[in-house]
């Protein structure tokens, strides 16, 4: 397996190919816990090797809460990448938070049920710090990128991370703004949770397509008003991933390339084979 590609892209609803990508082939990546999403898209973007993913698959038949979020995250380290940025389409829980704007968020707030976001477990603990869920240093590289590209984002803010696959009831989403929530989604916090376990940087591009239904001007969340602002969006998401590819690589000074460190609770000799075996990509260099 190629390990090269050091820069993987996630694309959310609306987001099924990256503009740009050159000299491509498609890898379908094998993993231990099952089938990612789609092929991976390896190719060329500013220069750098970079591999995308279409979230839901490029024909959007994968729901939020069907996602193989451990296979999609294992296949981006098993073809080496260590560093991924992922767009995904966010309602706002504030006005001033408007659609059509683009935010960097860097806290999210769990309110999912069924999902399975961790690679540990089969007789393995691990505990890994996520009090800072977002790599600061890479949404750094994507700001910067956003000025490079004339684009404004906004930096900051708490990501809701629902089960989805229905929008939110008034009553929840007004609760949301109460705890001063900014936005809310159904896909990014088990990416953020893997790719930390992982050792991979993550960052979130949160592409707003609506108030949610909380505003009295949008009371009810269409799937149509979410895919018009996308494709209005989707042009300004690209330009700045691909001024954020342009800047990469740098010097990882961060932690999340050692957030395995001092975080593995059970004596490695004493882990099934088995488990052993699925996670050894992700312990190699501690075991």
């Amino acid at each position: 397996m190629a390990n090269d590609i050091k820069i993987g892209i996630i694309g959310g609803s609306g987001l099924y190919q990256m503009a740009g990508l050159t000299e491509t082939e498609e890898i379908e990546v094998e993993t231990p816990f099952g089938k990612p999403s789609d092929t991976y898209h390896i190719g060329t973007l500013e220069g750098k090797r970079v591999a995308f993913l279409a979230r839901h698959n490029r024909i959007h038949t994968i729901s939020p809460s069907e996602l193989n979020f451990r296979a999609n995250i294992y296949g981006f380290k098993k073809l080496g990448v260590e560093w991924i940025l992922s767009a995904s389409a966010v309602g706002s829980l504030k006005e001033e938070i408007r659609p059509l704007d683009i935010v960097l968020p860097d806290q999210f707030y769990d309110r999912t049920k069924t999902r399975i976001s961790t690679f540990f477990n089969e007789g393995i603990v691990v505990h890994v710090s996520f009090a800072h869920p977002v790599c600061s240093q890479l949404a750094d590289v994507v700001e910067l990128g956003a000025k490079d590209s004339g684009i404004q984002v906004k930096r900051g803010g708490t990501y809701v991370c629902m089960e989805g696959p229905q929008f939110s009831t008034i009553a929840e989403s007004n609760t949301y703004r109460r705890n001063g929530a900014d936005l809310i989604g159904m896909t990014n916090l088990q990416e953020a949770k893997l790719a930390r376990e992982a050792e991979i940087c993550y960052t979130t591009i949160a592409l707003v397509t609506d108030y949610d239904c909380w505003h009295p001007d949008h009371d009810a969340v269409t799937v149509t008003t979410v895919i018009e602002n996308l494709r209005k969006n989707n042009g300004n998401g690209q330009k700045i991933l691909r001024a954020a590819v342009k800047r990469l690589p740098v010097d990882r000074t961060c932690k999340c390339g050692h957030a395995l460190n001092h975080a593995i609770m059970t004596d490695l000799s004493k882990v099934p084979g088995k488990t052993l075996a699925k996670v050894e990509l992700l312990l190699r260099k501690y075991v």
